[in-house]
């Protein structure tokens, strides 16, 4: 008997990498928040806001890939974690862009309670996305 894999949806490295920048542009909002509300240095908030920008773009990307995966993989037995996995970063974008623009409002109501919750919201989502992807992979046994 030899195992071979079944991917829920194709794993590339591509797809892989360009989840790794929200991950990591996300957590990093997250931070510079953190240190904003502690310092009241108006150039944190600016961190903030350049990171979610660049999280979202690539989160974009991220989505129209999903998608595309989605479309060809109608009749795959990983359908519904894929469109789970597609839900997740859809909300993520959807809570980033209403982020970026709390985070584009003036002084102290640029960020504040809600802008920090909304980071780490969109954080964690990011982290819940890449925990689907890396995780779907199904092992089987096949007689030869």
């Amino acid at each position: 008997m030899a195992a071979y894999r079944d991917w829920c949806g194709m794993l590339h490295p591509l797809h892989a990498i360009l989840l790794a920048f929200p991950i990591a542009l996300f957590s990093f909002a997250v931070a510079t928040d953190i240190a904003y509300l502690n310092t009241a240095e108006m150039q944190w908030s600016n961190f903030s806001a350049w990171s979610i920008t660049l999280a979202l773009i690539f989160t974009g990307l991220v989505v129209v890939w999903a998608i595309i995966e989605a479309i060809m993989a109608r009749r795959s037995p990983g359908l519904k974690r894929g469109l789970i996995y597609l839900a997740v970063l859809v909300v993520m974008f959807i809570v980033g862009l209403i982020n970026i623009f709390h985070h584009s409002q003036d002084g102290w109501a640029s960020v504040g309670a809600p802008g920090l919750i909304m980071s780490i919201i969109c954080a964690l989502l990011a982290l819940i996305a890449g925990w689907l992807l890396h995780s779907r992979s199904i092992v089987r046994e096949v007689v030869q």
